[in-house]
């Protein structure tokens, strides 16, 4: 069974396109017009094992935030569809990524609800040109579209680019590990059945 989506996603704003194989080996195609995003991006799929190309135009001379939190939406809504019924999945994983002085934490419930909460204070406001803030509306429009609970939490941190990347890398390992066919999983993991 493959577990491959690709989903194109165009408004006033972004024009966007996401193709996902979450059987990979952590190929990357990441071009968004923002070179911070791109290299958080391109962290998830590469420890997140997912072969991931995402091509991104968007109206990046306002702000790069359209473009972030669009590509969080296209990209949830190609895990959801490559997830596809869900049976024999692990659904839960948690995992703490350090970097450096950082150490970040990432949970992850398959659930069919789409919710996220980061906690993730940084010490400055922009990396480069990406503002910081962006990273939180990422997780959110992800964990939304993607029909998942999501949980992001800086545990310890001083460098906010560690920081950011820790979390991208955290939430790729995360998921990769709640995707994973589990031999002992018998249909959807769940009491009601469905997922």
């Amino acid at each position: 069974m493959t577990r491959i989506a690709e989903v194109t996603r165009t408004t006033g704003e972004t024009d966007i396109t996401v193709r996902l194989d979450l059987d990979g080996t952590g190929a990357c195609d990441i071009a968004t017009g923002v070179p911070f995003f791109d290299h958080m991006l391109n962290a998830f799929g590469r420890h997140g094992l997912f072969d991931l190309t995402v091509h991104a135009t968007g109206d990046i001379e306002v702000d790069a935030h359209h473009t972030v939190e669009d590509t969080g939406i296209v990209l949830g809504q190609a895990f959801a569809r490559a997830l596809g019924d869900k049976v024999g999945i692990r659904r839960f994983a948690d995992v703490a990524i350090p970097m450096d002085e950082t150490l970040v934490m990432a949970a992850v419930d398959i659930s069919g609800r789409g919710q996220a909460y980061c906690d993730l204070p940084v010490p400055c406001e922009r990396v480069g040109t990406f503002d910081t803030e962006l990273a939180v509306e990422f997780f959110y429009a992800f964990a939304r579209d993607a029909r998942l609970t999501l949980h992001v939490r800086e545990l310890v941190g001083g460098n906010t680019h560690h920081i950011i990347e820790a979390a991208f890398k955290a939430a790729g390992r995360c998921l990769r590990l709640a995707c994973e066919h589990d031999p002992r999983v018998h249909g959807v993991p769940s009491t009601k059945g469905s997922l």
